[in-house]
């Protein structure tokens, strides 16, 4: 027990926990910086539901079924708006980190 106490919490937990990994804390906001990494991961979110939103939009404009059309039309509208969150988080991240400090 005296060689427990003198390791790291992380190892105890580890050992009490039969070698599975622990938890990772998470945040209750996100910080206030967008890195590199997240900044990649944002512009593929952007990219993937643009092109979900056009391919949706394309193939309705195809279909000769109106269930099927109708379908597609609310998928790419779904997209749409997903793509419209996500750049409205971000205009609102921008306009907070361009308010100076006092």
């Amino acid at each position: 027990m005296q060689n427990q106490q003198q390791q790291p919490m992380g190892m105890q937990n580890q050992q009490q926990m039969g070698g599975q990994q622990t938890q990772q804390a998470t945040f209750q906001t996100p910080p206030p910086v967008i890195t590199t990494k997240d900044q990649l991961y944002l512009t593929d979110m952007l990219s993937w539901n643009l092109l979900a939103m056009k391919k949706a939009h394309f193939f309705a404009e195809q279909c000769q079924d109106q269930e099927m059309k109708a379908v597609l039309e609310k998928t790419g509208q779904m997209h749409q708006r997903h793509y419209e969150k996500i750049l409205s988080h971000l205009k609102t991240n921008e306009q907070q980190q361009s308010i100076p400090m006092q």
